[in-house]
């Protein structure tokens, strides 16, 4: 059975038990077996007795992206590379990529909390699912894929591109659910309308969506352009890919696996713990890996957390949907500005799509300046030029007061920005090039 109540529901003090017991178990065999974080306690001044629950995790030290890069290919690893049954490697813009291995019973575990969150997303046994996530070195398809084969469901492993014929598919073959990024499934609905298909009639019923951050409001959007119920998956290929948190069909937050993936929420600058509800970084410690266990782990996304019981049942704390990330986070004029929350903005606006690009740049004065290039639906450039110029001057003010910040706004023909198939590059800054 992939729901596990005893788990998912269970009361605080036995998950704490069990997170303790793991965490114990985890610290041990990290030091024993991984000479890099065996350096970091000693440097600590910390032995594996000294952690003896839980509470205990503060002691330890952080571990930066930078770590994972620094020890290229496999000197984070904890076991032995002929321990290892698979390999993924995450793209790396600047310098070597991140490299994560795991060991069969990793991607056993993997399997495990990939269908837990395809369940809690509404799958069931017996349902089709059209995996559009790419497959090869980045873990979104095969973690879905994993995911689906354990929970019993038929799938589509339809990868991600040649997107008429993802639109055949799926009126072909009918699958309930669709997983593949958010910009990607409203890219299969512009096209579907440009072959005369109303995406309203697709067969998908359940969109598991993520690899990026998304908004509510394009969430709001998604349901209502494919008449489906569009839920947010978290993951990343550092802590297991596809599968660490998932939206329940109330969709008020991602129940995180908290007895696999024990999170902190943490001032990004003092490194010290927000308190619940309020935004900050979120810090992932792995309670049962093997082959590349990570110890507070910095995944530079923004987000807040809950332990309240969800409507669901579920205890397991849930994770806001992301902010923003600490590296995607740019600086204009000293105000911190998140593209989903330009995102937010623009969905707020009728006849503004939500395909949209940011240029900063700076001034010969030395003053930052914030383009956004925002796409809206084609009437506007055939009615009279008034009504171009007043849904213009609507969007500058919905992101003005949104981020408290004056931009120029630049609108665009539907289609004219570049579509990805996986994330999309939102943001250009060219204040690095002068």
């Amino acid at each position: 059975m992939i729901y596990n109540e005893k788990l998912e529901c269970a009361n605080k003090e036995d998950l704490k038990n069990l997170q303790s017991e793991r965490l114990v178990k985890a610290v041990k065999y990290i030091y024993d077996n991984s000479p890099i974080y065996r350096q970091k306690f000693d440097k600590f001044g910390i032995l594996p007795t000294d952690i003896k629950s839980i509470d205990d995790i503060t002691k330890l030290p952080f571990t930066p992206k930078e770590d994972l890069r620094d020890s290229y290919p496999f000197g984070l690893f904890s076991t032995d590379i002929k321990n290892v049954a698979e390999i993924h490697v995450s793209s790396g813009t600047t310098g070597n990529p991140t490299v994560v291995g795991f060991t069969k019973r990793d991607l056993n575990l993997w399997a495990n909390v990939a269908a837990r969150s395809i369940a809690c997303a509404g799958g069931k046994k017996g349902d089709i699912i059209q995996v559009s996530y790419g497959y090869g070195l980045f873990t979104g398809g095969l973690g879905i894929h994993y995911g689906a084969l354990r929970l019993g469901a038929t799938i589509i492993p339809a990868a991600t591109g040649q997107t008429k014929r993802q639109i055949k598919l799926m009126q072909d073959f009918k699958p309930r659910i669709v997983a593949c990024t958010p910009s990607y499934i409203l890219y299969l609905a512009e096209e579907m309308k440009a072959l005369g298909v109303d995406p309203r009639t697709s067969s998908w019923e359940v969109g598991i969506f993520g690899s990026e951050p998304w908004s509510i409001a394009m969430r709001d959007t998604i349901d209502k352009t494919l008449n489906m119920t569009a839920t947010d998956i978290y993951g990343l290929s550092e802590i297991c890919g596809p599968g660490v948190a998932q939206e329940c069909i109330y969709r008020e937050g991602l129940h995180i696996w908290s007895d696999f993936f024990y999170p902190e929420i943490i001032d990004p600058v003092t490194n010290q713990p927000v308190p619940e509800g309020e935004p900050g970084e979120l810090v992932i410690t792995t309670l049962t890996k093997q082959a590349i266990p990570l110890i507070r782990y910095r995944t530079r996304d923004i987000v807040s957390i809950t332990y309240e019981t969800c409507k669901c049942g579920r205890t397991a704390p849930r994770l806001s949907k992301i902010k923003g990330r600490t590296d995607d986070m740019i600086v204009v004029r000293g105000i911190n500005v998140f593209p989903t929350q330009i995102e937010h903005a623009l969905l707020q606006v009728d006849g503004a799509l939500p395909n949209y690009q940011l240029i900063v740049d700076r001034e010969e004065n030395a003053l930052d300046k914030l383009e956004v290039l925002v796409e809206v639906d084609e009437k506007f450039f055939t009615d009279e030029l008034q009504a171009l110029e007043n849904i213009k001057t609507t969007i500058k003010k919905a992101i003005d007061s949104t981020i408290g910040l004056g931009v120029s706004v630049r609108l665009v023909e539907p289609k004219t920005l570049a579509r990805t198939e996986g994330k999309s590059k939102r943001v250009i800054d060219k204040r690095h090039l002068h």
